[in-house]
């Protein structure tokens, strides 16, 4: 079995290329799996351009190259025995959890996620400390427009000193620039670098099985009945690749695979390794050894094997 992430090698490095020529004060994201592509894979593309990234937390860390300073942008109640990484301090436990430790911090303001982060008045407790405090983290929601995203941090900047620099994301470039020239900005960028251009990325899955069934057969975990005559299909990802079925609300959910340009419909949510497809008789199927297409955020997809063209 084998979860497959397709590059179209020119197009992606041309994307990043672009969007790292033009930001000022980029701070590359490589947090979890790395965007699809690896974490310490990644963080060696990054120090190609750059010399900051984000990662998630403390515990990825390890394995970044010596020239790079590592961003942690969630709090850590434990501190790291090393100073060089950038830690997030969002509330006056997290300041506490790194008495002792002497090195450089973001202080996290709150912001309308209400995910973590106080008033700007923490700015000030992180300094009376004695921590070195290299700007301020305002995370605006990822829902809402991007004026609104733009709002979230201008409504805060009357409050923080100017000699700060401030340190944003989820804002689109354009509104990035426009952003008051009262203070200076870093912007992390996560999806917008790595996955900007979609037509330079593909995940595709292996057909491991194919059988055939009848209606009234029932198949799989809970022993479901099945949707009619037909065959069902055995792709190889499931939970443990991070697939799951694609939530739409009100709506239900679907399944994230397709094949010749088709849905296949889940005869059952994906497993550990494996998904269980149904296709009727009259549809494409597709055989042992086959790719399907694997319509999935890669940031929540564990990837086998690259395939660069």
């Amino acid at each position: 079995m084998t979860v497959r992430l397709t590059i179209r090698t020119a197009i992606w490095r041309s994307q990043v290329a672009r969007i790292a020529n033009a930001v000022d004060g980029l701070v590359p994201v490589i947090k979890g799996n790395g965007y699809g592509f690896g974490r310490n894979w990644l963080a060696n593309t990054a120090a190609q351009f750059c010399d900051t990234v984000a990662v998630g937390t403390v515990h990825e860390l390890d394995g970044l190259p010596d020239a790079l300073t590592a961003v942690v942008l969630t709090p850590t109640l434990t501190a790291p025995t090393s100073t060089n990484p950038i830690l997030t301090v969002g509330a006056d436990e997290h300041l506490a959890a790194l008495a002792g430790w002497n090195g450089r911090v973001l202080v996290k303001l709150a912001s309308p996620m209400r995910r973590f982060g106080r008033d700007t008045t923490l700015i000030d407790r992180v300094q009376a400390s004695g921590l070195d405090v290299v700007g301020v983290s305002i995370h605006p929601q990822l829902a809402g427009t991007d004026a609104e995203h733009a709002a979230v941090i201008t409504e805060l900047l009357p409050a923080i000193d100017p000699a700060i620099p401030v340190w944003v994301s989820h804002l689109d470039l354009d509104f990035y620039a426009q952003l008051p020239t009262t203070h200076s900005y870093r912007l992390r960028l996560g999806t917008t670098l790595w996955h900007g251009d979609k037509q330079a990325l593909h995940l595709t899955a292996d057909v491991i099985d194919v059988n055939s069934v009848n209606v009234g057969d029932t198949a799989g975990y809970r022993m479901g009945p099945v949707g009619g005559n037909g065959h069902l299909v055995m792709i190889g990802a499931g939970t443990a690749n991070g697939v799951s079925a694609i939530d739409q609300g009100e709506l239900g959910s679907l399944s994230p695979f397709h094949f010749e340009r088709t849905r296949l419909a889940l005869h059952e949510a994906p497993h550990m390794h494996t998904t269980m497809a149904f296709v009727p008789d009259g549809s494409p199927t597709p055989a042992i050894g086959d790719r399907v297409d694997l319509q999935r955020p890669m940031h929540m997809t564990a990837v086998d094997e690259y395939e660069w063209l």
